[in-house]
């Protein structure tokens, strides 16, 4: 409650600031969180890229809202016209600035928060995810259980019984893709989830324990594929 009431005090604040008889102002970001409203740098070129000028003129031209999502919309230009200045700064290559922009695309924009857009959008994130989480409880279970109930480990069982003969001959073509010998009913296994081959547990280095705790399993070559540039 009391972060909502400081965001309040911050939109009235600045909307007092911003006043239209002023000259051409500025919305600065600092470095430590906080913000402000000053006149544009005097040396050209400035030493930062500079934000939207003028952003109090249009303030009693425009609807509260809309004029907060206008100046939103110019922030969110600026931060990414300073993160990118930085980048080329430090020189920053193609992988860098790709690791920078998913950086910042991982955090809500100004005009998102401004609009109640990021809410909204975690709201239904986080109800997909229920329902998603929900709906893998109900019809599958763990990778590793599941991979146990697959190819399930040997259990004592009477002497007429011995092991299932139909999940024997289901099973018995299945290649370890790590080693390439055959499905035996006595030991553990794993699918990848990318490539979808099976694997031993003892190939991979995983245990059952470990599997129950794996929730998209990625064999060795997959994972090497996803790390190459």
């Amino acid at each position: 409650m009391q972060a909502l009431d400081a965001n309040i005090i911050d939109v009235e604040d600045f909307y007092q600031q911003c006043d239209p008889e002023k000259e051409n102002l500025c919305l600065y970001g600092l470095p430590n969180e906080q913000w402000e409203v000053n006149l544009p740098a005097e040396e050209v070129p400035p030493e930062l890229p500079e934000p939207a000028l003028g952003i109090n003129f249009a303030r009693d031209g425009m609807q509260e809202k809309d004029w907060l999502s206008l100046v939103a919309v110019h922030s969110d230009a600026w931060l990414l016209s300073v993160a990118f200045y930085f980048g080329s700064r430090f020189g920053f290559d193609k992988a860098d600035r790709k690791r920078l922009f998913n950086m910042i695309n991982e955090l809500p924009t100004v005009f998102e928060v401004v609009t109640g857009a990021a809410k909204k959008q975690q709201k239904e994130k986080s109800s997909v995810s229920n329902h998603s989480s929900n709906k893998s409880k109900s019809n599958s279970k763990p990778q590793g259980l599941e991979s146990q109930e697959k190819y399930p480990k040997s259990q004592p069982k009477d002497e007429d019984e011995g092991f299932d003969e139909e999940e024997v001959e289901e099973h018995g073509e299945t290649l370890c893709g790590a080693c390439g010998e055959n499905y035996a009913s006595d030991e553990f296994w794993i699918c990848c989830d990318i490539c979808e081959k099976w694997f031993h547990g003892k190939c991979v280095k995983i245990t059952p324990a470990r599997a129950e705790h794996i929730k998209h399993y990625k064999c060795p070559s997959c994972t090497n594929k996803r790390a190459r540039p």
